[in-house]
């Protein structure tokens, strides 16, 4: 069962959501997040959580989803080992990625951390919210 709904940005030259699909079912570890907001967010993730996979700097959009399938443990790449990762798999990609500018234009979702807050890399996305950027991905 679904629990929360959540945004994680990568930068797509670094880790990109085609990427992320060739990892499988197996998934990959979402690591490298050093803010601490945004690693207590990793903390809270459940497994079965959607996450929005989000390409920062290059493109600034949503373009798919993936899945939480391992809840946050000690991070591999942090070698003072005081941050988290979390295991995701590749869920589905948008056929129409969703821009920051579209989602900064729709009254209905101003409010989100994506735009308070951009900065932030792991941020928490409200159900309607949820709904309403699944929605506009899955138009062709």
């Amino acid at each position: 069962m679904i629990k929360n709904y959540w945004l994680m940005k990568s930068e797509p030259d670094v880790w990109s959501i085609e990427q992320q699909k060739k990892a499988g079912n197996k998934g990959t570890a979402w690591d490298g997040v050093r803010n601490y907001q945004a690693a207590k967010n990793l903390k809270a993730m459940k497994v079965g959580d959607l996450c929005f996979f989000y390409h920062s700097n290059i493109g600034k959009e949503i373009v798919g989803v993936v899945k939480v399938i391992k809840e946050a443990f000690i991070d591999k790449t942090d070698k003072d080992k005081r941050f988290v990762a979390v295991q995701v798999r590749f869920m589905e990609q948008f056929s129409s990625p969703i821009s920051l500018k579209t989602i900064k234009k729709s009254k209905t979702i101003s409010h989100l951390p994506l735009i308070k807050q951009s900065r932030l890399s792991v941020m928490p996305i409200d159900y309607k919210s949820w709904k309403i950027i699944y929605k506009m991905g899955k138009i062709e």
